[in-house]
């Protein structure tokens, strides 16, 4: 019975984490404009994302626009996308593989083997899209952090921590933990 539990708990923390993945991947607030100045109006809050870049006016309008060259992006900035995406996909294979397993280990308790073959990779799935969700998202803040500090960085490209950031971080914890939980199995 606490077999069964620990199944659901992880497929439910995993599925969780499969969203963050997927939200953090689309999400534009991945640097986010910091106002540091002695000005206390601000009209304008920039957002930098993976796909596109933002302009929130006055909180009342968004401006939204796509990068328009996949070649002018930065090495670094290419990576992430394709880290990210490959996570999404690893992420939506990894859930199926731990559905097919909570389902037919209820169905079949005599072919123990074979239900533990697929639950195992779910874990082993599950670990390694935290780990890829969890390179671009750490690597992003420590850069952005690094640059907040720097005297050499100019104040109006100073950036703060985005919100996909964090959903990123609670992701990688939920797959780390589903992962963790399909794999003690």
């Amino acid at each position: 019975m606490a077999c069964c539990v620990l199944q659901i708990t992880g497929l439910i923390f995993g599925g969780v984490g499969m969203v963050g993945t997927l939200a953090a991947t689309v999400m534009p607030q991945w640097r986010v404009s910091a106002h540091i100045d002695s000005n206390i109006v601000v009209f304008e809050t920039t957002w930098e994302g993976l796909w596109m870049d933002c302009i929130s006016q006055l909180g009342i309008r968004l401006q939204c626009k796509f990068y328009d060259s996949v070649l002018a992006l930065p090495q670094p900035l290419e990576t992430f996308r394709a880290l990210m995406c490959i996570a999404v996909i690893l992420s939506i294979i990894s859930f199926l593989m731990a559905i097919v397993g909570v389902k037919y280990t209820h169905r079949t308790k005599d072919d123990s083997q074979g239900i533990s073959i697929f639950i195992l990779a779910a874990g082993l799935a599950f670990l390694l899209t935290g780990i890829l969700v969890l390179i671009p998202v750490s690597w992003t803040g420590g850069s952005i952090i690094h640059d907040f500090y720097d005297p050499k960085v100019p104040m109006p490209l100073k950036r703060e921590l985005g919100a996909a950031l964090y959903v990123g971080w609670v992701s990688t914890a939920l797959l780390i933990t589903a992962g963790a939980m399909y794999c003690s199995f």
